[in-house]
């Protein structure tokens, strides 16, 4: 299982977590209380943080998801060509589309799903829908929901002599 998608405990449990103070707005409860939240994944070394919310838990909660984002771009698991999409990804996938907020808990989990299996077509995006189940069109529109996600893709295609994709 992608280290993006697994249950909340379980990814606590992988990292270490710092409670910091940090400045800015948010008044005197900011400035003296750590609620700033930094969560380093201890096997892969990706940190998600977040510092813009007063409460502690709430910045928590943000900077897991930031994490599980980060490990979705930085972390590739090994897949076969072969294996089938995950349950999570035949619910959302509906008549050839995608459909996951960006901001939504099951986002991080798709998109490691969906440039795992990008990563074993050799960023072809028609290689890797087709065998997700969704249009070409529909996933270079999904991975660009995340923006360092189609950053990257497209700088690995410029290195092997491809167009960007949009």
């Amino acid at each position: 299982m992608h280290p993006a998608s697994l249950p909340t405990d379980a990814l606590m449990k992988q990292c270490a977590v710092e409670r910091t103070k940090r400045s800015g707005p948010g008044g005197q409860n900011r400035n003296k209380v750590e609620t700033a939240v930094v969560l380093h994944h201890t096997r892969t070394g990706v940190t998600g943080q977040a510092s813009e919310r007063r409460s502690q838990a709430e910045n928590l909660r943000e900077a897991l998801f930031r994490l599980r984002i980060n490990l979705a771009l930085e972390v590739r698991e090994p897949r076969r060509p072969t294996d089938p999409p995950s349950a999570l990804w035949r619910s959302r996938a509906v008549g050839g589309r995608i459909a996951c907020n960006p901001r939504h808990d099951d986002f991080p989990s798709l998109l490691a799903e969906a440039l795992d299996t990008l990563a074993i077509h050799a960023d072809d995006p028609a290689a890797a829908s087709q065998s997700l189940g969704v249009s070409p069109t529909q996933f270079v529109k999904f991975i660009g929901r995340e923006p360092r996600a189609l950053a990257s893709l497209n700088a690995r295609r410029a290195a092997a002599g491809l167009h960007a994709l949009r």
